[in-house]
């Protein structure tokens, strides 16, 4: 990286049953371990995180793409959902996955195809997980 352009800064506390908070106090969330992995479910757990920012961040590198004038240009209405999925590894701990669904409504599926293969150089969600967690992207034009 050449130049850092923003940074911030977010304290958990008490792990999954706790809370985290940024710095600038505009983003606080309480914590709770899903119920799936024994807890009571009554909060966030940092998948839904990862999965909101990943999204979020996938789709604002699509539009980023679709402005440089060699791709597509986004749909008001496309959108990005993502699954993040958690499990046990085979050598020890957890490990994520994560399905990107994506709707670009109304565009020619190779130029969706393309505008998204260039958004996945650029996303630095994507990244930072590449070769390190499964993910796997799909990619719809309404068709």
């Amino acid at each position: 990286m050449t130049k850092i352009i923003y940074t911030t800064r977010a304290t958990a506390t008490g792990g999954r049953d706790g809370r985290a908070r940024t710095d600038d106090g505009a983003f606080e969330v309480a914590l709770a371990t899903p119920r799936e992995m024994g807890g009571n479910g009554k909060g966030n757990n940092p998948e839904q995180l990862f999965a909101a920012g990943y999204a979020a961040c996938f789709l604002s590198a699509m539009k980023l793409v679709g402005t440089q004038g060699t791709h597509a240009r986004v749909p008001a209405d496309a959108s990005v959902s993502a699954t993040v999925g958690i499990g046990p590894r085979a050598d020890k701990g957890f490990g994520l996955a994560v399905t990107l669904d994506i709707v670009l409504p109304g565009l020619d599926p190779a130029e969706a195809q393309a505008l998204v293969a260039e958004a996945d150089t650029v996303c630095p969600y994507s990244h930072a997980v590449r070769g390190n967690i499964e993910v796997t992207i799909d990619v719809s034009t309404g068709d």
